[in-house]
């Protein structure tokens, strides 16, 4: 969480307009607010390496659409610039003191990234001093530093976590950008998720006010694919893959004992990305829950009956939910819903086990039917890692500023903090992605009539979890439940 003290005044956001309906939402330019600044040849002109491709460099006037499915008198619509080397850079190698920073919790890639721009710097532009800051923002002021080469980060990426430490919270801006000032550090690579990025956004504004010649460029890093404009986050698939693998073991588990139940809980706390994707991949899931699609246990309609009608005719079933999904449900009379975590998070409860509890009782209690349940705790991105990585370092050569990389599209782009930072991306369940999951599982969609209602009256759909009570409906089973814990990559 954000110091209390008072942020620097945000910078209007870069429009530019062409013909056609043409948008361009601009990143930030050190040149924006410091005037008359050198620009030297990019060294990669000299680079054996790169001497034979040709059209190496990006034109500045190069763009890549937001959206790409248009009608033929569509306007042309928003456009972000296109990541990669320019002609010209605005450090001399020499005077370039970079910093890396990972914040938030662990992801898949982490390290991958950090060596990427490690080496992207020294091996493409021949910069020599990189710092490691260690522990999250924090580390910025508590002096803690790692002096980073392409020796010290050449295995790193075979190694989980982050060799530089992380932390949640700890963001303090004035101590943050004045660690920055003391240190003559120029570029400022913050590695994180949606609440890292909007970090990263409040000191490039302070940096800005501050008229200091210092490109601050992020990394976007979240499992749940929950930052919005990208194509995805790296550490997405890797954690799509090893939720497959909890499916396949709970399928297996379900299939062994008559009327078994495999309850695999993923990673998702707002959004249920990994959920749908693995559920789609894997075949072998009959429902799947997610924050953004409400659901309710009791009634016509409801999970429980779902489950009854799937075991009759199937004798086992699987069910994919997300740690986000039920939240309303099983907090309404606990107080951990309003308590937040370092980093401003919500805390969540664990579903698994409350769902699993659910259908014991449902099962067993009400049904007399006695329950097996067996709790188990907590269970391509290398390509995508080293794109990201070496994107941030050509734009930060390039005097570029107050910017995440991301893909948009399957392109390399430069976008700026706000639009990175102005709303969270989440599964949109009118969208053909999730009607192909309820025709992959046969679910249905668990809402009732007078639900579908009250979400016709909102300009926005609703997070909000139905109620809830006992259900009485008739079942006749031996279950065995076997929940696989949150994929803690």
């Amino acid at each position: 969480m954000m110091a209390s003290s008072a942020s620097p005044e945000i910078s209007k956001p870069k429009i530019v307009s062409g013909p056609g309906g043409y948008v361009l939402e601009d990143v930030p330019h050190l040149s924006d607010y410091i005037a008359d600044l050198p620009t030297y040849p990019n060294p990669l002109q000299d680079n054996p390496a790169y001497s034979v491709v040709k059209q190496y460099f990006v034109h500045v006037d190069d763009s890549v659409p937001q959206k790409i499915v248009v009608h033929k008198d569509s306007a042309r619509g928003i456009h972000f610039r296109r990541a990669g080397p320019r002609q010209k850079v605005y450090f001399d190698s020499d005077e370039v003191h970079a910093c890396i920073v990972t914040c938030g919790g662990l992801c898949p890639g982490l390290n991958t990234v950090i060596r990427e721009i490690v080496c992207g710097l020294y091996h493409m532009y021949g910069v020599k001093k990189v710092l490691g800051i260690d522990g999250g923002y924090r580390g910025f002021y508590a002096k803690n530093t790692v002096q980073l080469d392409p020796k010290v980060v050449n295995d790193i990426h075979k190694r989980g976590g982050t060799i530089l430490g992380t932390s949640r919270g700890g963001h303090d801006t004035s101590k943050i950008v004045d660690s920055i000032q003391d240190r003559g550090i120029n570029q400022v690579y913050i590695i994180g998720g949606d609440g890292t990025q909007r970090g990263a956004a409040v000191i490039f504004e302070e940096i800005r006010r501050r008229g200091l010649k210092v490109s601050v460029a992020g990394i976007p890093k979240t499992i749940d694919n929950d930052i919005p404009v990208i194509d995805k986050s790296f550490g997405f698939d890797t954690a799509v893959e090893e939720a497959q693998r909890a499916i396949n073991a709970a399928h297996v588990e379900s299939e062994s004992i008559e009327n078994g139940i495999g309850l695999v809980k993923l990673m998702g706390r707002y959004s249920g990305f990994i959920a749908m994707y693995a559920t789609l991949a894997s075949r072998d899931v009959d429902c799947c829950l997610i924050p953004e699609s409400p659901f309710y246990l009791e009634g016509p309609g409801g999970l429980f009956e779902y489950i009854e009608r799937r075991l009759k005719e199937n004798g086992h079933m699987v069910i994919v939910i997300a740690e986000g999904a039920g939240q309303e449900l099983l907090s309404k009379s606990m107080q951990s819903m309003t308590q937040k975590d370092a980093s401003g998070n919500k805390l969540l409860l664990d579903v698994g086990l409350w769902i699993s509890q659910r259908i014991k009782d449902y099962f067993s209690k009400q049904r007399k039917m006695p329950i097996n349940l067996k709790y188990i705790g907590n269970a391509s991105d290398n390509v995508y890692c080293t794109l990201l990585a070496q994107s941030v370092v050509h734009g930060a050569m390039a005097g570029y500023t107050g910017f995440t990389s991301g893909l948009v599209n399957g392109r390399q782009t430069y976008i700026p903090f706000n639009r990175i930072i102005e709303k969270q991306n989440n599964v949109v369940i009118t969208d053909r992605m999730w009607a192909r999951l309820l025709s992959s599982t046969n679910q249905p969609s668990f809402l009732r009539a007078i639900d579908v209602t009250e979400d016709e009256g909102n300009e926005e759909p609703s997070n909000q979890f139905l109620d809830n009570g006992n259900c009485s409906e008739k079942s006749l089973v031996f279950n065995k439940i076997t929940e696989i814990g949150s994929l803690h990559c």
